[in-house]
């Protein structure tokens, strides 16, 4: 044989290849010794660390290493073509399937490994590369925390980054049932792309890989008799009864389709009890999702249990969380990210019941978001819906529903931080649907629980538990703060597209007149409002406050700026009667403080509207359907119902409440700006808007003051407290009036800062 190939290579190789002859001899002693070994030995049960095998395959690989690094770029050495021509991988790989000697597993994978890692040529374009690839893979996580796992996570993370190196060559990797998925054009797509390559797909004979070979064609190439021993030249030549081997049946991986087994045996790792192996077999994961190719793509998520396994974990760790967690916990548990799930209970001191249970819920959650972040179009679009269906709808949906309040606010809570904690855009549709639908037309009162989360949710914004309230009413605010444009349309705008809370009609001579005396055209009249019989008109204090709005002039020129936004900062800042303010006692609580915050958020808010390309004016009101009935909808209407009872309600519930409403005043959209930071709009008969409901209260307020005696000392002493300027004292009367009167006024001052800053936007170039 020796002879042979001296006298084919003198005859065919080119003069400068003759150094490497020495080479290509070593090579083929070594895999001579390994053959022998086989061919001699009469003990099998020998483990193969105690022969010189392992020792043999990495002289191999130097060697192989070393004639790469003396050749040109790109050139096959002897060696290589040597190893390719006679098969060497087939061979390991049955050696490696019947583990003979034991633990020849562990180096076919340590070879096949290194091979593909240390050797830059593109190895895996060849046919006999490749198919024993693909038939080692299917030998991976068949077993969990075998002897092996950690050889087979190395070895199918470096096919992995091959992979992620040369998108189209995980072609190779989708056997030939792929046809019956794909349609013939798909299936054609794949074979005209692996063809444009065929250049560098020639195998080592220089024979260029046929479309027969290709998977997905009609040819069966990669399904043949994985026990049939490829067939050796000359003094190689051998069979496996010859090598005292048994190959053993391939065992059924988890799932029954076998299109995409690299997909299949990482998903067997990622249920590895070492969470190592487990954290990389999620890595390997998340480079497969993230290829380009649509066919690789569609058999990931229709040929593969990839969509059951995320969302079955999801919804495993999920019940088994306790039914009952502290909110607190739940919101500021340690930022999870899903490769660091590493927590020890007994080294925690901030440890409490449930919180390892809850970290492998989130990181498992995290890791969902960032693989759907990463992963392929189709992928992604594929594993979202999944979890929408498989876990939002199956598993949370009912927990939100239920009607136990501790398992209403543990529930709440959990979707509050599933809200803050997701990233990806398309896993973020998914969420924002189950949680508001899709509806997209004007609610109308008596189809507000078309979608009954959303119906649900809302409705909990004013639960009869403060703590239920709260909370939901927080997840909206952070989802209002997600880059969605749906999520703000379907709980507002929808409702102001037609404008229809105005009454519309041009000013004539006699609105003039009415305005000269100094009243606000279109502004409620207080004395027939029902809310406010107890305003006499000798009650002095009450015309006092009414006199402090600023008259609109009869134009209501929405062009003059300074005057414009001098007047609206105004009829907020002097909405509370002097009497019933008490921030100017008290330093550093003035209205220029939330100017600063305005600032911020709302060039925050406009980055995340950016892209939602809204009008800059609202609709000219020729064209919007005046005649339609009003309906602020649900979501304002819970809001609005909450802060008509400001005066009466805890303090945390009145902070969330105004929070809420602050952040939708921020939005850039004109309608939203129009609706609740404009105060002089003639509100059509019926209607109320932010303002209008925030002077209801005032005046609710002005009547009360009167039946309170020493009003303002109780009102300064209670902020100081609420400060932490003056220590707990005794229990003062009207405490619920008095906090709810400090948020009023602080409400109002943002309120103001905000429409500032909005107007110093739109002026500014």
């Amino acid at each position: 044989m020796a002879e042979k190939r001296r006298a084919y290579m003198a005859n065919h190789i080119p003069c400068q290849l003759a150094p490497s002859l020495p080479l290509q001899e070593d090579f083929v002693y070594h895999w001579k010794a390994i053959t022998h070994y086989y061919i001699e030995t009469s003990d099998d049960k020998a483990p193969v660390t105690d022969t010189n095998i392992p020792s043999h395959l990495e002289q191999m690989l130097d060697i192989l290493v070393q004639e790469e690094n003396e050749r040109e770029s790109g050139e096959t050495g002897p060696c290589m073509e040597y190893l390719l021509h006679h098969k060497i991988l087939e061979t390991l790989y049955t050696l490696g399937k019947a583990d003979c000697p034991p633990g020849m597993k562990q180096q076919v994978l340590a070879f096949y490994t290194k091979l593909l890692g240390r050797i830059r040529q593109p190895l895996l374009p060849h046919i006999n590369v490749h198919r024993p690839v693909q038939k080692l893979i299917r030998l991976c996580g068949e077993v969990l925390a075998t002897p092996t796992e950690n050889e087979e996570i190395q070895f199918l993370c470096i096919v992995c980054a091959k992979l992620k190196q040369d998108p189209y060559l995980v072609n190779f990797f989708l056997e030939s049932k792929l046809k019956a998925m794909a349609s013939k054009e798909s299936t054609n797509v794949i074979t005209e792309d692996m063809l444009k390559g065929q250049d560098s797909l020639a195998t080592d004979t220089g024979q260029a890989i046929q479309p027969e070979e290709m998977p997905g064609a009609a040819g069966a190439e990669h399904m043949e008799k994985e026990d049939e021993l490829p067939q050796q030249a000359d003094d190689l030549s051998f069979s496996l009864d010859e090598l005292n081997v048994t190959s053993s049946p391939e065992s059924s991986t988890v799932c029954p389709n076998q299109d995409y087994n690299l997909v299949n045996s990482l998903l067997n790792l990622t249920k590895s009890p070492d969470g190592r192996i487990a954290v990389k077999a999620c890595e390997g994961l998340m480079l497969l999702v993230s290829l380009p190719e649509p066919a690789a793509a569609k058999c990931l998520t229709q040929s593969t249990c990839l969509c059951e396994l995320l969302t079955d974990r999801l919804a495993t760790l999920y019940r088994a969380l306790p039914q009952s967690l502290d909110p607190l916990d739940i919101e500021t548990v340690e930022a999870i990210n899903w490769g660091l799930d590493s927590y020890s209970h007994k080294e925690d001191a901030s440890a409490f019941p449930g919180k390892r249970a809850l970290i492998s819920f989130l990181s498992w959650f995290d890791y969902c978001d960032q693989l759907i972040k990463e992963a392929q179009k189709i992928a992604a679009v594929a594993m979202a819906k999944a979890v929408r269906e498989r876990f939002f709808v199956d598993v949370m949906e009912p927990q939100l529903m239920q009607t136990s309040e501790i398992g209403i606010l543990t529930s709440t809570a959990l979707l509050h931080r599933i809200v803050r904690q997701v990233t990806s855009d398309v896993l973020l549709q998914e969420l924002v649907y189950f949680v508001l639908g899709e509806h997209r037309e004007p609610e109308t009162l008596p189809n507000i629980n078309r979608h009954p989360l959303r119906h649900r949710l809302i409705e909990h914004c004013d639960h009869i538990s403060d703590e239920i309230s709260i909370m939901t009413l927080r997840m909206f605010e952070h989802l209002l703060q997600k880059p969605h444009e749906h999520i703000l349309y379907n709980l507002v705008l929808r409702n102001l597209e037609e404008r229809n809370y105005i009454e519309y009609k041009p000013l004539c001579q006699e609105d003039k007149d009415v305005v000269e005396n100094g009243q606000i055209a279109g502004a409620i009249d207080l004395e027939e409002d029902p809310l406010f019989t107890d305003l006499s008109p000798d009650n002095t204090g009450a015309q006092e406050w009414l006199s402090v709005s600023p008259p609109v002039s009869p134009e209501h020129p929405k062009n003059d700026g300074k005057t414009e936004v001098h007047k609206i900062v105004n009829s907020f800042l002097c909405l509370v009667p002097d009497e019933a303010k008490s921030s100017y006692h008290v330093e550093g609580t003035g209205y220029d403080t939330y100017l600063r915050d305005a600032h911020r958020q709302f060039r925050d808010y406009c980055l995340i509207c950016l892209r939602w390309e809204w009008p800059g004016s609202p609709r000219s009101l020729e064209k919007c359907n005046l005649e339609a009935s009003f309906f602020e909808g649900h979501f304002l209407k819970v809001l609005f119902d909450r802060m008509g009872r400001i005066l009466d309600q805890p303090y945390d519930v009145n902070l969330q409440v105004t929070s809420v409403l602050s952040k939708l005043s921020l939005f850039p959209h004109p309608h939203i700006h129009e609706y609740l930071l404009d105060p002089y709009i003639n509100l059509a008969s019926g209607c109320r808007s932010l303002f209008s409901v925030i002077v209801r209260v005032v005046g609710d307020l002005m009547v009360r003051i009167q039946r309170i005696p020493d009003f303002t000392p109780k009102l300064l002493l209670v902020r100081k407290r609420l400060l932490g300027l003056e220590p707990e004292g005794p229990v003062i009367d009207h405490m619920t009036l008095l906090e709810g009167v400090i948020v009023l006024e602080e409400f109002c001052k943002e309120l103001a800062a905000i429409a500032f800053v909005k107007y110093h936007a739109s002026s500014t170039p």
